[in-house]
């Protein structure tokens, strides 16, 4: 049944658009073109996230970082080897992808490590892209209190995550 939703979807909008009498073409057409010009005021921001989490990552300031706080996370109850996924996640979610996956094949999906990382993916967000799709598209320049919200959620998301594998499977 899946498969047939969008064929079901476009057989729905086409008879509707047939009914009020108007030109499918001309208004697919349109929706293409609001598209690509939500495409073009969103590039700039995600050329510039993705050029910036790369040189970060080769640089080594990362591994640095996450060296330098391991003893924070320690304190809060979040394994320390998290700690590269904890930083990396808010800027890019292929790369947390790749981290995870390289947590996991190091200490195994089934050990605390690797269920730890499964649900700290699932509980938080990659903050810095998310926010500069939307507010871009939106034309929003100042994001005010939204980035630091936004950030202390992703903290409690990767704290919780770590206290309920730690719960649940400790």
């Amino acid at each position: 049944m899946i498969d047939y939703v969008v064929p079901i979807l476009l057989l729905i909008s086409a008879v509707a658009v047939l009914r009020k009498r108007e030109n499918a073409y001309d208004l697919m057409l349109s929706g293409a073109k609001d598209g690509l010009k939500l495409l073009a005021s969103i590039v700039p921001a995600l050329i510039l996230l993705l050029t910036a989490v790369s040189m970060l990552r080769a640089s080594g300031a990362v591994e640095l970082l996450s060296r330098y706080l391991s003893p924070v996370f320690s304190f809060f109850g979040i394994p320390p080897e998290t700690a590269l996924l904890v930083l990396i996640r808010p800027l890019s979610g292929s790369a947390a992808l790749a981290v995870g996956a390289e947590l996991m094949g190091q200490y195994g999906p089934d050990s605390l490590i690797g269920r730890t990382v499964a649900v700290m993916l699932g509980s938080t967000e990659t903050t810095f892209y998310t926010i500069s799709v939307y507010f871009g598209a939106a034309g929003i320049k100042k994001t005010r209190y939204t980035l630091p919200a936004a950030l202390f959620a992703d903290f409690v998301g990767f704290l919780v995550a770590s206290w309920t594998v730690r719960l649940f499977w400790a």
